[in-house]
């Protein structure tokens, strides 16, 4: 099975809360509601300087692709 790049998602627990999970490196889950990111890898400092530019444009596809999927329910 090929996973899609990202998958929305939303949880009952938390219901404002909108999650874009993230599938490929660096895996992650971000919170649209507060911008909160949970990764799923484990980085030392070295990485995590290295991926910084990687990971922002991560975020910024995953919230372009929330807005993309938003507007296809709204036309």
């Amino acid at each position: 099975m090929t996973l899609p790049k990202f998958i929305l998602g939303d949880n009952s627990e938390f219901p404002n809360a909108i999650y874009i999970i993230h599938t490929e490196f660096p895996r992650f889950i971000i919170n649209l509601e507060d911008d909160e990111v949970e990764w799923f890898e484990d980085f030392d400092v070295e990485d995590q300087k290295e991926l910084e530019a990687e990971t922002q444009n991560a975020i910024n596809e995953a919230t372009a692709f929330y807005d993309a999927e938003i507007a296809k329910y709204e036309a």
